[in-house]
């Protein structure tokens, strides 16, 4: 799948926005993602999903994993259909207290994982993620995102593989020329 396909779903099913947003990196953007709007249709996430692993597959040849890990909310579907599709088991992060946890699983000593999630800009909570994994005796293989909104800049110390790589304007708050305008600010993202 290339990546004007993959743009176009995006465009598609209404989960690339344009206006005046604040993103989770505390940035702003006058482009947005919102993966929750794709996640509608299971197909369509289904079919983004399934060419994200033929891509790993791909670019990451002889790519063992035993399990999928992937933080909430935006990572989980995506996060259990990169599962699906691998053959393999599912878990999940979650917040508690502002900060991702590992509440509802273990890790085995030794498990070998890949991190999956919807958009990365600065890839905070794909390394929250992976902290969590070695804390827990496990090891992170691999990192799978739809959307890498850094311009190919994030970097895990593992291999990362995106469907889209893209980098839309992004500004500091304090230089942001959408505020000077003055655009309402959105904040679309997870709370």
């Amino acid at each position: 799948m290339t990546q004007e396909e993959v743009l176009k779903l995006f465009e598609e099913t209404g989960a690339l926005l344009t206006g005046h947003f604040e993103l989770r990196s505390g940035l702003h953007s006058n482009r947005f993602f919102q993966c929750a709007h794709l996640l509608q249709y299971p197909r369509t996430s289904a079919l983004l999903c399934g060419a994200l692993v033929e891509k790993m597959k791909a670019e990451l040849a002889g790519l063992a994993v035993d399990t999928v890990i992937a933080p909430a909310m935006g990572g989980i579907t995506i996060g259990h259909e990169v599962a699906r599709s691998l053959g393999v088991r599912f878990i999940f992060v979650e917040k508690e207290d502002n900060a991702l946890m590992l509440r509802r699983f273990s890790i085995r000593d030794g498990e070998r994982f890949a991190v999956a999630e919807d958009v990365v800009t600065r890839g905070g909570r794909v390394r929250e993620t992976m902290d969590i994994v070695q804390a827990h005796g496990g090891h992170v293989a691999a990192v799978g995102i739809l959307v890498d909104r850094s311009g190919g800049k994030a970097s895990f110390g593992v291999p990362l593989v995106s469907l889209l790589e893209i980098e839309p304007v992004t500004y500091n708050p304090s230089d942001c020329p959408l505020c000077r305008e003055g655009l309402a600010l959105v904040h679309p993202g997870s709370k």
